[in-house]
């Protein structure tokens, strides 16, 4: 897997700006079928182009699954798609997603790394099924893969559906605020590699570590800097300014830490579905900085549009 420029001219001329401010038409995180999205890998590509984006990438959670049928339909429409994925692991305890971007594609450090994380996934759903039976969610593997729809790796709206339809909570929102969300019984971290190991095999491949979210870890400032530096020495490089829709004081605040970290800045909706609060391409508009963007890194000039 590698980058998916398309071939029509016209589409090939756009080239991404150097700075964040104002930027248009690209979104680096976006979730298909292949992970924990509701559309395939093929109709996410129709959408994100009848939304007018021109650079994408998908990065369902721990898998490049669905990147070839997304590479074939982003052709078809004139985008550019760059071939990524959001890998799981773990700092101090803390359960992290790193986004691997991939120029190059994948290695066999990478390829070998995704099937520990696959593992660890499928050993991950079966602890939350169990957690999620002492609060009335029998069978909670079964009914989390029929949630699920496929044989793709669970993940925790999975099992949030499946409460929902076992009437044990009345919606995906409370049974993230009761049962999965950070903190709460069904969140499993337990079993995800370190992050230097994961920064590791992306940096293998030749692709660039960028920390998905930062926001929403729930770390303090101060934690929040020693995770990055943790980060850096482990050869990480980036790490999304704006995921969604952010607080502009909030979002000035991490631009500012950023900077003083010499990490490059990204940007993504993590659109997961349609009907919800975020679209691909939509996301609060990144502040004026000296932050460089992620598609400015030597390794992306090719999908930027540079050469």
């Amino acid at each position: 897997m590698s980058v998916f420029p398309t071939a029509d001219p016209e589409a090939r001329s756009t080239v991404l700006s150097d700075t964040l401010e104002g930027i248009r038409g690209i979104d680096l995180h976006l979730h298909s079928t292949a992970s924990d999205g509701k559309l395939s890998p093929a109709s996410l590509a129709d959408l994100c182009h009848a939304r007018g984006l021109t650079h994408v990438a998908l990065t369902d959670h721990d898998t490049i699954d669905g990147v070839e049928e997304a590479a074939e339909r982003c052709r078809h429409h004139g985008l550019s798609l760059l071939a990524a994925a959001e890998l799981s692991c773990q700092w101090r305890g803390i359960g992290l997603h790193i986004v691997a971007l991939l120029p190059q594609g994948t290695s066999s450090a990478l390829d070998a790394g995704l099937e520990v994380l696959a593992s660890a996934r499928d050993l991950r759903s079966r602890e939350i099924a169990h957690r999620l039976e002492k609060v009335g969610l029998d069978d909670g593997l079964a009914r989390a893969r029929q949630e699920a729809g496929s044989e793709r790796p669970l993940g925790r709206p999975d099992f949030a559906a499946a409460l929902v339809a076992a009437g044990v909570v009345p919606d995906v929102k409370t049974a993230f605020k009761r049962y999965l969300g950070a903190g709460k019984r069904g969140d499993v971290k337990m079993h995800w590699p370190e992050l230097a190991t994961v920064v590791g095999w992306i940096r293998d491949a030749g692709g660039v570590a960028v920390v998905a979210h930062p926001l929403r870890y729930g770390m303090t400032r101060r934690k929040r800097d020693l995770m990055f530096a943790a980060f850096i020495d482990a050869g990480g490089e980036a790490a999304e300014l704006v995921s969604g829709y952010q607080n502009p004081d909030t979002t000035h605040d991490l631009a500012r830490q950023l900077d003083f970290h010499g990490l490059y800045g990204s940007v993504g909706s993590d659109f997961h579905y349609p009907g919800g609060p975020l679209s691909p391409g939509t996301i609060s508009p990144p502040p004026r900085s000296h932050v460089r963007p992620v598609w400015c890194h030597p390794a992306l000039r090719r999908f930027a549009g540079g050469e």
